[in-house]
């Protein structure tokens, strides 16, 4: 089973079409963590992860509103940003546990800013730049389904080994 894999992206467009395979080898039930820095493009990932399922409105950072919420190819989406948050207790009164249902699927940026009051990730996901406006794509799965995920991952890219 394949723990972790890393792909080196070009553009955009790149980025889009990486989240809309993974949407089509997701299974509900998971959370993602998405780590990066400003920019990077978590939020652009989501956005190609939506469009892959149909999904036609805007998609935004969640930043002043700490989460959105979509629902699209028979599945509860929800897009968190933490980084605004200024106290993770904040989170145990909108609820956030009720989001981690067994149909939902979660991306979480920021989830540090969460820490204790937040579910542990499957997949875990972070953005980083490379060299030529490139991004670096690192997964590490912590869970089974994580692991099952970029099995599935692996194989739609053509890798053969955890890098």
């Amino acid at each position: 089973m394949v723990d972790s894999i890393s792909l080196v992206l070009q553009e955009e467009k790149d980025t889009l079409a990486l989240a809309g395979v993974v949407a089509q080898e997701v299974s509900n039930g998971l959370v993602f963590f998405l780590h990066g820095e400003l920019g990077a493009g978590k939020t652009t990932f989501v956005r190609g992860f939506l469009r892959a399922l149909g999904y036609k409105k805007a998609v935004k950072s969640p930043t002043y509103t700490l989460v959105e919420d979509y629902q699209c190819a028979g599945k509860n989406i929800f897009h968190f940003d933490l980084y605004r948050l200024a106290d993770p207790e904040e989170l145990e009164f909108m609820g956030i546990r009720d989001y981690f249902a067994a149909q939902s699927i979660c991306f979480i940026e920021w989830p540090e800013k969460g820490h204790g009051f937040i579910t542990v990730a499957d997949v875990e996901l972070t953005i980083s730049y490379g060299k030529n406006q490139s991004r670096c794509f690192c997964f590490a799965a912590n869970s089974e389904l994580g692991r099952k995920l970029l099995n599935r991952l692996s194989k739609a890219y053509g890798l053969n080994h955890a890098s």
